[in-house]
């Protein structure tokens, strides 16, 4: 654990290719005065390079990449080449960094769902998809202002294979594990909407309720890693597509706090 508070950011996969230079000074800056923990998401690139890649829905309705050996190894080529280029923008201006795969000891998972619908049947699919049930801090040895961890979010079972994870509630975890007093969610979208309207702040009971009722896709996914991450310790979740310090500062995205 570290003697600094950490910041944790998550970096949504489908906005990576739209953060400009000044998003990353900005990130800089902040990385000066806070350890780093940067969570990414592989999305578009990954479908850029696997255009055919499967999604799938299980029996509770909940999606999921068809995840093989094959997208495993898929996951980590395209993992390799946005933290060579994140870790390029980071020591361009000033901040140290080194990349980790949540598999290398940071993440656990246990054991995963077995029943997916595919062709309007439901069918048995040895799916290597697992859903987190620890994360053990000490794997992030450098915990230290200057210095970030880019960190894949692919996770080990307890057979000791590798699986995949959904970024976002991967970051939760992390953040929980570290005892971090806020977690960032950068996305493509500003706020979270509700009927339409932007939403600057709300409780995690209220966005539960709108998760279970009104969100979709992506945005569902955050909430419910939002609230994980509450239940976990984790001060604040701030949602939006802002600069991380406009977005601590409250100045701009959705801040969802525990009451």
């Amino acid at each position: 654990m570290s003697d600094y508070p950490v910041t944790v950011v998550k970096l949504g996969g489908s906005c990576l290719d739209d953060l400009a230079g000044g998003w990353w000074d900005d990130l800089a800056g902040h990385g000066q005065a806070h350890p780093l923990v940067l969570v990414h998401g592989w999305s578009k690139p990954l479908k850029r390079l696997n255009p055919d890649t499967v999604v799938l829905r299980d029996r509770y309705g909940n999606q999921s990449r068809w995840t093989t050996p094959e997208v495993i190894e898929d996951i980590k080529t395209v993992s390799a080449e946005i933290g060579e280029d994140v870790i390029d923008r980071l020591e361009r201006r000033g901040i140290t960094a080194e990349r980790l795969l949540g598999s290398d000891g940071l993440v656990q998972a246990g054991e995963g769902e077995r029943w997916w619908w595919r062709d309007k049947q439901l069918v048995e699919l040895d799916n290597l998809v697992g859903p987190i049930t620890g994360v053990d801090p000490s794997a992030l040895k450098n915990l230290q202002p200057g210095h970030a961890y880019i960190v894949t979010p692919l996770a080990r079972d307890a057979a000791g294979r590798e699986v995949n994870t959904d970024g976002d509630r991967a970051a939760a975890a992390v953040a929980g594990g570290l005892g971090a007093p806020n977690l960032v969610l950068v996305t493509d979208v500003e706020h979270l909407l509700v009927d339409g309207e932007p939403v600057r702040s709300i409780s995690a009971q209220d966005a539960a309720a709108f998760r279970d009722k009104g969100a979709t896709g992506g945005m569902r996914k955050k909430l419910r890693a939002a609230g994980e991450a509450l239940e976990q310790g984790v001060g604040r979740v701030i949602i939006g597509s802002a600069p991380v310090t406009d977005l601590l500062a409250a100045r701009t995205g959705t801040v969802i706090t525990r009451l």
